[in-house]
């Protein structure tokens, strides 16, 4: 889920940036700390934005640096247990697909593609059903419910599972072709 988040910090803004418009040297600052960093209660900041209300600056003896109070809004990426997303299938392995959504990417366990058996097919790079012959493939956008998230320092290292063997969750052709069979 994406949501905006005011924040109120203090930034340090070292003696090199005083020469350089405040906005823009605190905006920059903020970025360099914030952005792409993970935080397990609200999620990952995507970007910075709006830095308000700067105060004026307090010197620390000893440092030389100017520390400001400022107010700026952060874009956060928070995925929920439990919570359906859209994604696009980013790469296949033999124990399953992984798929890109926000920020993160999250694995679809091989079990979890289907209620039916699949195994990867060498020759087309993608997992196939045994009895419904379904396939997922690079590429295809897909509906997943994620299962299960386990936090690290960074969005690279976090690690979420997902799953699609729920009606209404997988490749959108699927499920249009189940609907199509139901009504016959």
């Amino acid at each position: 889920m994406y949501k905006l988040v005011t924040i109120r910090d203090v930034v340090r803004v070292p003696p090199s940036m005083f020469s350089e418009d405040l906005e823009k040297a605190v905006t920059g600052i903020l970025r360099e700390n914030y952005e792409g960093k993970i935080d397990p209660e609200m999620g990952v900041v995507i970007s910075i934005t709006n830095a308000r209300d700067i105060s004026e600056g307090r010197i620390i003896p000893g440092d030389g640096a100017a520390y400001h109070e400022v107010t700026f809004d952060a874009l956060m990426f928070e995925p929920r247990n439990h919570e359906v997303v859209r994604g696009i299938v980013v790469d296949i392995a033999e124990f399953g697909a992984f798929v890109r959504f926000g920020p993160f990417d999250g694995l679809v366990h091989a079990s979890q593609v289907t209620d039916d058996f699949v195994s990867i097919n060498e020759k087309t790079g993608s997992l196939t059903g045994k009895q419904t012959k379904r396939t997922l493939k690079k590429e295809d956008t897909v509906y997943a419910k994620i299962t299960s998230i386990s936090y690290r320092d960074n969005v690279t290292e976090t690690k979420i599972n997902l799953t699609m063997r729920q009606p209404g969750l997988g490749k959108t052709e699927w499920w249009k072709k189940q609907k199509k069979k139901a009504k016959k």
